[in-house]
């Protein structure tokens, strides 16, 4: 009897019609043409490499490694990155939108997909020019994966309390430690690895490597298993004396914090998109399931609960779009403006797969349609790069200020 969502999954032209459909004038009159086109072509590439295979990889937890290099082969893994080191050099708004694609055709997918662009941002932020053309095309082109070693057993959103430690030789740095909760970290073979080189000087003790993952003394760990994004592996890394030339220094010793700050303002872009994917998924599956069980009369209980969340999907992608068009013009944006986007449209994204498996009732629950995959996907987006609760706290501590100005 439900038909749609399996034809939409294996049919490339059912899949953008259904979505094409979707798309708000409201949303869209803030776009360019330019991100109109790389939201179209993403979508496109979407429907006929990534939807296909979506359900295979949560049911199997194979790497998404096929769909990952399909996103390459398009040239949509640099969006963000100047044409001479392999990128587009386009906006941020158009990387939240194309992320938004990726993520609505497979979480999982999009979890890769974003890490690619985290290990090699860090580098175009900081490297030196031998740095940037020797570690970045690699990783856009997806001939090679990248990782972002910040979060250790003991030590996620406060970067000053890390263990992993490196100290100097008369060749350059040794490194040791452990992180942990590594997005592609089985796997990588470039990793911006943070570490402690003045355990005295708190934060500004804290520097930036880049480490190759084939060197002695790297060992990666065994992927975890996990609730949902199952085709994005997430494993610890291990560093035991890891001899780091001093030209792998990424910026200057003891900067690796304001690099983290710079860096997360693009993964919070990422994970924000990722929840309005997410949403969106949410609404046209379960909007087609209905379709499915009642044909066009469907029950007004049902309408409204859509109704609802079309309109609370719309507002994510209007706060999403706005707050990367401000990163676009103003790179040095505020915490508390970033954390507003990244915490509501990461709620939003697990609230409308909650919501969408309360509508469907007994239907909600079958893995078939696609929905429940999305409420298991949606809830690490709330805990990774930077927790909402974290998110939180930074738009509380900018609240506090502006009181304060006011005196």
């Amino acid at each position: 009897m439900i038909l749609e969502p399996l034809v939409i999954d294996t049919d490339a032209k059912a899949y953008v019609a259904v979505h094409d459909l979707l798309d708000e004038p409201a949303a869209d009159a803030a776009l360019t043409h330019r991100e109109r086109q790389i939201r179209a072509h993403t979508r496109d590439v979407v429907a006929r490499e990534i939807v296909p295979r979506a359900a295979h990889l949560d049911a199997t937890g194979e790497f998404a490694h096929d769909s990952v290099q399909a996103l390459a082969a398009e040239g949509l893994c640099g969006l963000v990155f100047p044409d001479h080191l392999g990128g587009t050099g386009d906006t941020n708004v158009a990387y939240a939108v194309a992320m938004e694609e990726v993520t609505a055709g497979c979480a999982a997918t999009s979890l890769v997909f974003m890490t690619q662009m985290h290990g090699a941002y860090p580098i175009l932020l900081a490297g030196t020019n031998e740095q940037q053309h020797r570690y970045i095309p690699p990783i856009l082109n997806g001939s090679r994966y990248g990782a972002l070693g910040i979060t250790e057993p003991n030590a996620g959103s406060d970067v000053s309390s890390l263990i992993t430690t490196a100290t100097p030789t008369a060749d350059g740095w040794s490194l040791s430690g452990q992180k942990t909760f590594i997005t592609t970290g089985d796997r990588a073979d470039v990793i911006i690895c943070f570490a402690t080189t003045d355990k005295t000087q708190g934060r500004g003790g804290v520097t930036a490597f880049v480490i190759d993952g084939d060197w002695p003394g790297v060992t990666h760990g065994r992927p975890f298993d996990k609730m949902g994004m199952h085709g994005s592996s997430t494993s610890e890394l291990y560093f035991d004396q890891v001899a780091v030339p001093r030209e792998n220094v990424l910026g200057a010793v003891g900067r690796g914090w304001s690099i983290v700050m710079s860096s997360v303002v693009k993964s919070r872009i990422s994970a924000s998109a990722q929840g309005i994917g997410i949403a969106r998924s949410a609404y046209a599956r379960t909007l087609l399931a209905l379709r499915g069980i009642y044909g066009d009369a469907i029950p007004a209980e049902h309408m409204f609960a859509l109704a609802q969340l079309r309109g609370r999907i719309l507002q994510g992608r209007l706060l999403l779009h706005a707050v990367a068009r401000q990163v676009d013009a103003d790179p040095d944006i505020t915490p508390g403006h970033i954390g507003m986007m990244k915490q509501s449209c990461t709620d939003l994204g697990f609230a409308a797969s909650v919501e969408a498996t309360r509508i469907l009732g007994p239907y909600g629950d079958l893995a078939v349609l696609g929905i429940e995959r999305g409420l298991r996907d949606s809830k690490v987006t709330q805990i990774y790069d930077g927790t909402n609760e974290i998110q939180k706290l930074l738009i509380g501590r900018e609240i506090t200020r502006s009181l304060k100005e006011m005196r």
